[in-house]
């Protein structure tokens, strides 16, 4: 079991991240202390927090997330990779004609000054 701290370095997210993600039940600590609160985390949870520091680089709303954690069998994740690969390639191409754009104005400026 490792403390919030520990599990905090060990993962890259920080505590008030993990705090976060176990209010919106994203990822519960394995045990909460009754006595003094203290939260601790098991090498599953390790496993899952690795996926959403993955998800989260990625993209992936919190909502996203939390549709990628109910589903336990994982089965609906290749799908919602697919579907976020498409946007990114969309967003890449509006980004492209938009560098165009700019050069294309920028051009026009130089046309006019010579």
């Amino acid at each position: 079991m490792y403390k919030i701290s520990d599990f905090s370095e060990m993962t890259g997210l920080s505590k008030e991240t993990l705090r976060y993600y176990a209010e919106v039940k994203l990822l519960e600590p394995a045990y909460i202390d009754p006595t003094n609160n203290y939260r601790y985390y098991d090498d599953g949870s390790y496993f899952l927090a690795v996926l959403l520091v993955k998800l989260r680089r990625l993209g992936f709303t919190i909502q996203e997330m939390v549709g990628v954690m109910e589903d336990e069998s994982f089965a609906n994740l290749e799908h919602l990779l697919i579907q976020k690969r498409k946007k990114i390639q969309m967003q890449i191409e509006d980004l492209h004609l938009q560098v165009e754009e700019i050069d294309d104005f920028l051009a026009s400026g130089k046309e006019e000054i010579e």
